[in-house]
C-alpha cells in the first residue's frame, strides 16, 4: 500500500455501523430532548412557585403594613377622643361649678334678707314689749338677746 491519505474500510462494516448510530442517535437525541424539556418544566414550575411565594410574601407584607397603620390611626384616634372627652368633661365641671356658685351666692342673698327680715321682726317685738303695749313676749328677755346675738 502506498503512502496516502485514503483509507480502505470495510464497507458492509461502515454500513452497519452507520445504521447502527441512525437507530441509536435520535433516540439518545429524543432522550437528551426529553430531559432537556423535563428540566424546563421543573425550572419553569420552580419559577411559578417563586413567583406565587414573592406574590405572597408582598400580599401579606402589605396586609402587615396597612394592619399597622390602621392600629397606628387608632390608637391616634383614641388618644384624640379621650382628649376631646376630657376637654368636655373639663368645660361641663366649670360650667357646674359656675352654676353651683351662682346658686349658692343667691341662696347667701336670700338667707342675707331673711335674716334681716327676721331681725326687724324680733326688733318690733322688743320695742312694742318695752313699750308695754300689752302684748307679753314668747320666752324671756334674755332668751331673745342670746337668739339675736347668734343671728
Amino acid at each position: 500500500m502506498p503512502l496516502t491519505n485514503n483509507v480502505i474500510i470495510d464497507q458492509a462494516r461502515a454500513l452497519d455501523l452507520i445504521d447502527q448510530l441512525r437507530v441509536a442517535v435520535p433516540e439518545e437525541v429524543r432522550q437528551a430532548k426529553r430531559i432537556n424539556d423535563e428540566t424546563e418544566r421543573i425550572v419553569e414550575r420552580a419559577h411559578e412557585e417563586a413567583e406565587r411565594i414573592l406574590a405572597r410574601a408582598q400580599e401579606q407584607a402589605a396586609f402587615l403594613i396597612e394592619e399597622r397603620e390602621l392600629t397606628r390611626a387608632a390608637e391616634l384616634r383614641s388618644k384624640e377622643i379621650i382628649a376631646q372627652g376630657q376637654r368636655d368633661a373639663d368645660e361641663i365641671r366649670r360650667g357646674a361649678d359656675e352654676y353651683a356658685q351662682s346658686v349658692l351666692v343667691h341662696l347667701e342673698g336670700e338667707c342675707i334678707k331673711a335674716l334681716q327680715s327676721i331681725k326687724r321682726g324680733l326688733a318690733l317685738l322688743d320695742e312694742r314689749h318695752q313699750s308695754g303695749d300689752g302684748v307679753e313676749p314668747i320666752g324671756s328677755a334674755d332668751e331673745s338677746a342670746a337668739t339675736r346675738a347668734q343671728l
